[in-house]
């Protein structure tokens, strides 16, 4: 079925083409989820709670834009929303500390996907959000700031020191691996 018509009947909150629609997002949405997630049972949670504000809000999607796009966002907000309620955001407020920090490539070739998913989702929640905010989804800072109710100094430096802890994590597990594990 085209994805119009899948929208035409998950509008009409057809259960059928909900499940469809969940079907061919699912594992799309789940790794994105994932990114912002301490761990699979909270992506799976937030997946859930995504999937739940899709379908209740589908009618609103006006068909401009990119439809995928339209439900990436909504997993974000999600994230973003569940993070704010879970902790309260203690902030680094060291907004001096800017510069790049750089992994070296052969690093990263010798490291697994999900070696380096499982280092991102370790990161305290503060850095995790900004770093897949600015580094994997292409946020700025001016709009991380304005999500996170933080300011855009903080918002560098929490992406600085985030950096910093995947960079001396990806350290310690390249030299692990080459001693035969992944620091397990």
């Amino acid at each position: 079925m085209k994805l119009n018509e899948l929208l035409k009947l998950c509008k009409k909150d057809d259960i059928r083409a909900q499940k469809e629609l969940y079907n061919i997002y699912k594992d799309r949405l789940f790794v994105l989820s994932l990114k912002y997630s301490r761990n699979r049972e909270e992506a799976e949670d937030n997946l859930h709670d995504s999937f739940m504000v899709i379908f209740t809000t589908i009618k609103k999607y006006k068909g401009k834009g990119s439809f995928e796009g339209w439900m990436k966002r909504i997993v974000i907000n999600k994230a973003i929303t569940s993070f704010k309620k879970q902790s309260k955001f203690n902030v680094l407020i060291n907004e001096e500390i800017t510069e790049d920090v750089m992994v070296e490539e052969t690093t990263l070739d010798q490291i697994s996907l999900q070696v380096i998913l499982t280092a991102v989702q370790s990161l305290p929640d503060r850095y995790r959000m900004v770093f897949n905010l600015y580094q994997m989804d292409n946020y700025t800072h001016k709009e991380i700031a304005e999500m996170l109710d933080i300011t855009i100094g903080t918002s560098k430096s929490n992406l600085h020191r985030a950096k910093v802890i995947l960079k001396e994590n990806l350290q310690k597990l390249n030299v692990n691996s080459k001693n035969g594990s992944y620091g397990n």
